[in-house]
């Protein structure tokens, strides 16, 4: 049974989607790609306990005391979208790639846009860390929750991460 907790965030408010044993989805209210039934809204004490960890989580995240996340999750999606997904996590937290680096990554270097289709599907937003990609110039490019989340996002990470020095 798919359930959904909403819970708020420095962000907006975020819909922490579950069916019971996994994370399925994390979507802003105006997620450009989230599903239209999010299932029966419980509230944290109903939630399952995968919610009420991914609470947690996500409020260490924004209080600069967890760089990644470690929950199980389940999203549906295509192979590739899956593999693309799956790479996502490998972004360092506070860093950015672009699509072709992406693309690159997965051993598909002429799939940058394939992989922008991808990424942009993402149904599990923060937690897995769509909003490190950028365009090759290093241009915010689109996001499911809106380029403005998204740079809050990177400034969030970064104003937490020490600056990278040319060696």
């Amino acid at each position: 049974m798919t359930v959904h907790l909403t819970t708020d965030s420095p962000v907006g408010p975020l819909r922490l989607v579950s069916d019971g044993e996994q994370l399925t989805g994390v979507f802003f209210a105006e997620h450009r790609h989230a599903p239209d039934d999010l299932g029966a809204e419980v509230d944290e004490a109903q939630a399952p306990p995968v919610l009420r960890e991914t609470v947690r989580q996500l409020r260490e995240y924004f209080a600069g005391e967890r760089t990644d996340f470690d929950l199980p999750t389940g999203a549906p999606g295509t192979d590739f979208q899956q593999r693309v997904w799956a790479r996502l996590r490998d972004i360092p937290y506070g860093r950015t790639w672009s699509y072709g680096e992406l693309a690159r990554a997965l051993g598909r270097p002429g799939a940058a846009r394939a992989v922008g289709l991808a990424n942009g599907r993402n149904p599990l937003s923060i937690v897995v860390p769509c909003h490190r990609v950028v365009g090759a110039d290093g241009a915010i490019t689109g996001y499911g929750g809106g380029m403005e989340r998204k740079q809050l996002l990177l400034d969030l990470e970064r104003s937490r991460t020490a600056p990278t020095l040319p060696v």
